[in-house]
């Protein structure tokens, strides 16, 4: 049965893919956008001003939030630091608010992160594990608690506490898939730390999911392997037929993706319990599948 989806963050890579396959499906979506629209299914609207005229989810079945600032390409300065907060906090509390005024019990889709588990070792995390401590934690505490309007009301609230979403385009995956095409790929640091990736195939799909079975409550969107950085890149070499025996330059990747290059180094061994309870099936569920995946769409 097809639904009438607003979703936030659609000029984005997650966004943007999410869109195209909701589409594809048969579901009517409504893109929420900065500019002035330029088509009947775009809104405008400004989440600075934490406001959104309930009228705007008339007839909405479910909004879908993956909206922020990227964090990759940037110094962590004190004021980008404040925008990487505002820029998830103001508009998850635009749409909980009038999710709530509406009356309705309308889903809240909303993004969040596996940054909520901090640097944890090779822990096993499911959604049920302990916040961690750092700064990515207090953004996801903040960012996930914008949502309680809607909660409070009612309204089924999911939170897409998601990991490293492998596509060429992502800032990241780009920066290392470029050092691993020169022979530059490598352990960052000693390597160990763990990586909970996805696919972005699998990622949207994991999303619909979510939306179709209403899980509320967190969701590690994650693939079921969670693996350590240096295997990461040691099956990206053996695909491009590159070394990957040196450790990979951090100062190198940095330059590329500013301070973004030491977050990448945390570890969180996530693990997508309620997606496999809930019988999700992945796409790519092995390294050496979603690393054929994500080689494929750079070609």
């Amino acid at each position: 049965m097809s639904q009438r989806i607003a979703v936030a963050g659609s000029s984005g890579l997650i966004g943007g893919a999410l869109c195209r396959s909701l589409r594809e499906r048969g579901d009517e979506v409504i893109r929420l956008v900065r500019r002035p629209p330029e088509h009947s299914s775009e809104v405008q609207w400004d989440p600075s001003t934490r406001h959104l005229a309930p009228e705007v989810l008339d007839g909405v079945d479910a909004v879908i939030n993956v909206a922020g600032a990227s964090l990759g390409a940037h110094r962590f300065t004190p004021a980008f630091k404040a925008e990487v907060v505002r820029s998830r906090t103001d508009g998850t509390t635009a749409l909980a608010t009038a999710i709530a005024a509406t009356g309705r019990p309308i889903h809240l889709l909303n993004g969040s992160a596996v940054g909520y588990y901090g640097d944890r070792g090779d822990e096993v995390l499911t959604e049920e594990s302990s916040a961690g401590s750092g700064f990515l934690v207090d953004v996801v505490h903040a960012w996930e608690g914008a949502t309680e309007p809607a909660a409070q009301s009612g309204a089924p609230v999911s939170l897409l506490r998601t990991g490293i979403v492998l596509d060429p385009q992502g800032d990241a995956i780009k920066a290392l898939l470029l050092l691993t095409r020169l022979g530059l790929g490598g352990p960052l640091g000693n390597g160990r730390q763990y990586w909970a990736w996805i696919t972005l195939e699998d990622h949207v799909r994991a999303v619909q999911h979510v939306l179709d079975n209403v899980l509320q409550g967190p969701v590690n969107l994650t693939g079921p392997e969670p693996a350590p950085q240096r295997e990461v890149v040691a099956e990206m070499g053996r695909q491009l037929h590159r070394p990957t025996l040196l450790p990979a330059p951090k100062l190198a990747l940095r330059a590329i993706v500013g301070e973004m290059g030491d977050n990448i180094v945390s570890s969180q061994r996530a693990i997508p319990q309620r997606l496999l309870d809930s019988g999700f099936d992945f796409n790519q569920s092995t390294l050496e599948d979603a690393v054929s995946w994500l080689l494929s769409r750079q070609r």
